[in-house]
């Protein structure tokens, strides 16, 4: 016969792997014991985004027109334009086809990132804002880190890239998914991962990034469009970036000023679940829902890693 002693410790524990059980299952626990970033861009000025650990690139460099300005005026807070009490992240960039006058855009947050769902609410255009028309012109969200030596294998980048002048071997409209074991700048030398979703993405689009196991998958509004593997799985930390910027060898035979934009409504991450794009919407709905703006519990590798937003 057991005794009380065991048959109590046997109870416990029958009850401590049903709640525990209940746990995992239970999808309104996605961000309860989850290490989550979450923000909603409700800033007014870029020194408020800052304070959250967001870092504008300013240094001269790759990708892009060679010696073109990154500037920070180019990162600027609006009410969205379908609904007035959302407010969104624009960044803005124009070019006359000079370096002198070229103004590239990029804002990156914290380099801790890794494993985990990744997501983003972007507002991609196909025109520019105005002057003439046909420039290559990138809009991104991605993941990347410092780029140690050349071919340093220790090098971690993940792209989701919507050339809306097309680009790169396309004629059209196309979003590029890449995921990079490694480069160098001269001679130009890559090795990596890509695919292809030809389609007008003109509006607002759900990003969604999954990164698992040695998987990499990459979503658009909820169609899984492309999937890397092992080779190129990322194996340091990274910062979780946005830019905007021109293909050099793209250029529309004009000195007339043109300007380009996109925007961003929120941006999601967490390192513990792999959420569908459904998923990541129904969380990103309960934050707000609960009225919160930002929310980050990501931790800091240790030792903590520097900002980085030169790539």
């Amino acid at each position: 016969m057991m005794s009380s002693s065991a048959l109590s410790h046997l109870i416990i524990g029958t009850i401590a792997l049903i709640a525990s059980s209940a746990s995992q299952a239970n999808p309104e626990s996605t961000d309860a014991n989850s290490k989550v970033m979450f923000d909603d861009f409700s800033y007014k000025t870029l020194a408020e985004a800052q304070k959250n650990g967001w870092v504008p690139r300013t240094q001269v460099g790759h990708p892009g027109i060679k010696n073109a300005t990154w500037w920070s005026e180019g990162i600027s807070f609006h009410p969205d334009q379908s609904n007035a009490n959302n407010t969104v992240m624009r960044l803005t960039s124009k070019t006359d086809g000079s370096a002198e006058n070229t103004r590239h855009t990029q804002i990156c947050h914290q380099r801790k990132y890794l494993a985990g769902t990744y997501a983003a609410r972007l507002y991609f255009n196909d025109q520019p804002d105005f002057g003439p028309d046909g420039d290559g012109i990138v809009e991104t969200f991605y993941t990347i880190s410092p780029l140690e030596a050349p071919m340093d294998k220790n090098y971690s980048e993940m792209d989701f890239e919507y050339l809306a002048n097309g680009g790169w071997g396309e004629k059209e409209n196309v979003l590029f998914s890449t995921s990079w074991e490694t480069f160098q700048l001269e001679p130009w030398t890559k090795e990596n991962a890509f695919d292809t979703y030809v389609k007008s993405l003109q509006g607002w689009n759900t990003l969604v990034l999954q990164v698992f196991d040695d998987s990499i998958k990459y979503y658009i509004n909820g169609h899984l469009f492309s999937e890397h593997g092992s080779d190129v799985y990322p194996e340091v930390a990274m910062s979780m970036n946005f830019n905007l910027w021109f293909i050099p060898e793209q250029i529309v035979a004009s000195t007339q000023m043109r300007q380009y934009h996109q925007e961003v409504d929120w941006v999601y991450f967490n390192a513990d679940k792999k959420l569908s794009s459904q998923e990541v919407v129904t969380a990103v709905a309960k934050l707000r829902a609960g009225n919160v703006k930002q929310k980050d519990t990501v931790p800091h590798w240790q030792p903590k890693l520097d900002s980085y937003c030169g790539l």
